[in-house]
Protein backbone atom coordinates (compact mmCIF):
# COMPACT_ATOMS: atom_id res chain seq x y z
CA UNK A 1 0.00 0.00 0.00
CA UNK A 2 1.31 3.37 -0.70
CA UNK A 3 0.38 6.43 1.50
CA UNK A 4 0.78 10.66 1.50
CA UNK A 5 0.13 12.91 3.59
CA UNK A 6 -2.35 15.71 3.12
CA UNK A 7 -0.88 19.73 3.35
CA UNK A 8 -2.88 22.04 5.66
CA UNK A 9 -4.74 22.98 2.20
CA UNK A 10 -5.76 19.47 1.41
CA UNK A 11 -2.96 18.61 -1.28
CA UNK A 12 -0.73 15.91 -1.11
CA UNK A 13 1.92 14.77 -3.46
CA UNK A 14 1.63 11.74 -5.83
CA UNK A 15 3.47 9.18 -5.26
CA UNK A 16 6.33 7.96 -7.76
CA UNK A 17 5.25 4.53 -7.83
CA UNK A 18 1.60 5.58 -8.92
CA UNK A 19 3.04 8.76 -11.68
CA UNK A 20 4.95 5.74 -13.46
CA UNK A 21 1.73 3.47 -13.35
CA UNK A 22 -0.32 6.48 -14.40
CA UNK A 23 2.40 8.18 -16.45
CA UNK A 24 2.11 11.29 -15.32
CA UNK A 25 3.85 14.67 -15.23
CA UNK A 26 4.23 17.99 -14.16
CA UNK A 27 0.80 19.68 -15.50
CA UNK A 28 -1.06 16.85 -16.02
CA UNK A 29 -5.20 16.68 -14.78
CA UNK A 30 -5.95 13.94 -12.67
CA UNK A 31 -9.64 12.40 -12.61
CA UNK A 32 -11.21 11.01 -8.79
CA UNK A 33 -14.22 8.51 -9.93
CA UNK A 34 -16.13 7.69 -6.95
CA UNK A 35 -17.63 3.90 -6.32
CA UNK A 36 -19.17 3.48 -3.21
CA UNK A 37 -16.92 3.39 -0.77
CA UNK A 38 -13.72 3.50 -2.90
CA UNK A 39 -12.32 6.58 -4.99
CA UNK A 40 -10.36 5.41 -8.23
CA UNK A 41 -7.79 7.95 -9.33
CA UNK A 42 -6.60 8.14 -13.02
CA UNK A 43 -5.19 10.31 -15.86
CA UNK A 44 -7.58 12.84 -17.64
CA UNK A 45 -7.75 12.00 -21.19
CA UNK A 46 -8.32 14.04 -24.23
CA UNK A 47 -11.66 12.60 -24.60
CA UNK A 48 -12.20 13.41 -20.82
CA UNK A 49 -11.16 17.19 -21.40
CA UNK A 50 -13.41 17.38 -24.81
CA UNK A 51 -16.64 16.04 -22.65
CA UNK A 52 -16.29 18.32 -20.10
CA UNK A 53 -15.71 21.05 -23.04
CA UNK A 54 -18.80 20.40 -24.29
CA UNK A 55 -20.53 20.56 -20.76
CA UNK A 56 -19.28 23.97 -20.14
CA UNK A 57 -21.37 26.21 -21.46
CA UNK A 58 -24.38 24.02 -19.83
CA UNK A 59 -23.22 24.74 -16.04
CA UNK A 60 -23.68 28.63 -15.82
CA UNK A 61 -25.80 28.39 -12.65
CA UNK A 62 -22.24 27.36 -10.85
CA UNK A 63 -21.27 30.45 -12.15
CA UNK A 64 -21.11 33.05 -9.79
CA UNK A 65 -19.43 35.40 -7.24
CA UNK A 66 -20.71 33.55 -4.60
CA UNK A 67 -19.88 30.27 -5.78
CA UNK A 68 -16.45 31.40 -6.27
CA UNK A 69 -16.11 32.52 -2.92
CA UNK A 70 -17.39 29.87 -1.36
CA UNK A 71 -15.21 27.09 -3.44
CA UNK A 72 -11.84 29.49 -3.30
CA UNK A 73 -10.37 27.27 -0.99
CA UNK A 74 -10.69 23.44 -2.83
Amino acid sequence: MLAAKLTSKYQTTVPEKVRQVLGLHKGDAIAFEIQKDKVLIRKVTPLDLQFAKSLEGTLSEWNSEHDDEAYRDL
